[in-house]
This record gives C-alpha cells, structure tokens and sequence, in this order.
C-alpha cells in the first residue's frame, strides 16, 4: 500500500517528554513530505499551541494540515484556511460550568488566545504551559465566555476526573463529544466531534482514501482516528485497551516510535533500532 498521509498525535507520540520532535523523527517526516506525503498534526491542544510545532516540520510550505481542538477545527497549513469548525453554544457553556460546579471538578475554555478559568488549579496550569497560551483568571465565568467556543474542559486529579466521566457519559452522552486526552483532562465538543470524523471530513475533501492514511496516537482522543485510518497505530506508551485497537504498535515515543512507522511503511527502508 502506498501511504498518501500521515497523521499524528501531539503529547506522549509525536512529541518526547520534554516536549520536543527528535532529530530522526523530523528529518523522516520532512523526507516524507518531499515525496508528497501530508503530515497532519491531530492534538486536543487549540490552534495556536500547534502553530510551533508546526512550523518545526514546515507544514506551510508542504501544504499540510492541522486538526486541532479534537478535530474541532482543521486547517490548511498552506493557505491559512479554516476548513472546518464546530462550536459549543452559550448554552452548552452555561450547562457544562453548572456540571463541574455540581461534580466538585475545576473548569476551563478558551477565548482567543487565552486559557479561561475562575479558579486557579494546577491542571490548567499544565495546559497553559502544554499549549503555551496565557490562563485568564476571572471572577465570572459566564459573564466573561460571551461567544461560542470549541471545546471546554473539566479538570481535576486524575481518579476523580475518572469517576466524573462514567458519570457524565450516560447523562451527557447523546449531546457532546466527551473523551480524556490526558488522565487529568475530560473535554466536551459538539456531538460527532473527533479526530477520527473530522480526518474523515479531511480525505474527503482532498479525494483521499482511507486505506492511503495512517494515524498514529497514544490516548483515548486517538481512539477513533486509529479506528478510522487504512493502518492504525498505536505507541508502546499507550493504554494496552488501546493498542488492542490498533493494527500495529509501535516503539515509544522517547525511542522513535512515529520514525520508526514512517521509515517502515512510507518511506520503505530497513528499520534501525
């Protein structure tokens, strides 16, 4: 099979833990877009705290895409368009602040280009510092989110954020999109919402074919995006529950899991350890 895309989760796949791309990695998936292929970038985290990385693997200048918020919004790298986009409405907004008020859990959105929040935590401060956007601390969060958004999340330690979702998925689960990114962030989009649709959405628009794509993740957002693609992946580091999912499963991502796929079934060489 000749692989026409590749598409890649952000935290804990594509990125080492200390955040950054290694050298083998680029260089694989610069080569690979010489030869045509897309590179996608697939994260939970908003547009703007993808733009670095990005920019790193010079997705402009090949034409490449962005599937941020899960899948809320896809752009075109290369012209800047926003392709798709889904909202929560002031009421969804209203509705799922009075749920976290009720659960005990902290809540954020965004605004912009900044993390809102009425109650400092930790855990959007792990976000602010993931996506690199500043956290608005407010007295009113209702008050001050005005305008449609694309995502909110409800987050706490990783056990309650556990018990909240198994709560939630029955009660709220014929209207949202609701899936954990990390085991501390439980995050609500428009129902339908998801990597896997909104990569769906993607190929159509390019006349691609599934079978053309793989997509490589570790988490449970990942989950339908791996699903989804012609040959689904899987890190070492992910969940077993998901690597049962998957069609192959790769090396981590501190020892060049996503190098690795790409040396193997695009750029057909010899795979070095």
């Amino acid at each position: 099979m000749t692989y026409k895309m590749v598409v890649l989760d952000l935290d804990d796949t594509l990125l080492r833990d200390d955040g950054s791309i290694s050298e083998r990695t680029k260089q694989d998936l610069m080569e690979a877009q010489e030869m045509g292929v897309k590179v996608v970038l697939a994260s939970g985290r908003p547009t703007f705290g993808m733009l670095p990385i990005a920019e790193q693997l010079s997705l402009a200048e090949y034409g490449s895409y962005i599937l941020s918020f899960n899948g809320g919004k896809i752009i075109n790298c290369g012209t800047n368009e926003e392709m798709f986009s889904s909202t929560l409405s002031l009421e969804n907004i209203r509705q799922l602040y009075e749920i976290s008020r009720r659960e005990g859990v902290h809540i954020h959105t965004y605004v912009g280009d900044e993390i809102i929040t009425d109650q400092a935590n930790p855990y959007t401060d792990m976000e602010s510092t993931l996506t690199g956007l500043p956290i608005h601390l407010v007295e009113d969060y209702i008050e001050t989110v005005q305008v449609p958004v694309v995502k909110v999340l409800m987050v706490d330690e990783p056990e309650k954020i556990k018990t909240v979702e198994a709560k939630l998925l029955p009660e709220l689960g014929e209207k949202y999109s609701i899936l954990t990114s990390k085991p501390y962030f439980l995050e609500f989009t428009e129902k339908g919402i998801t990597k896997g649709e909104s990569l769906n959405q993607l190929i159509q628009r390019l006349g691609m074919k599934r079978e053309e794509v793989i997509a490589i993740g570790d988490s449970y957002n990942d989950v339908t995006m791996i699903e989804f693609a012609g040959l689904g992946v899987a890190m070492e580091n992910a969940p077993d529950d998901i690597k049962e999912k998957a069609d192959y499963v790769t090396d981590t991502n501190m020892n060049d899991g996503v190098a690795k796929v790409v040396e193997k079934f695009v750029l057909n060489r010899e795979v070095l350890v």
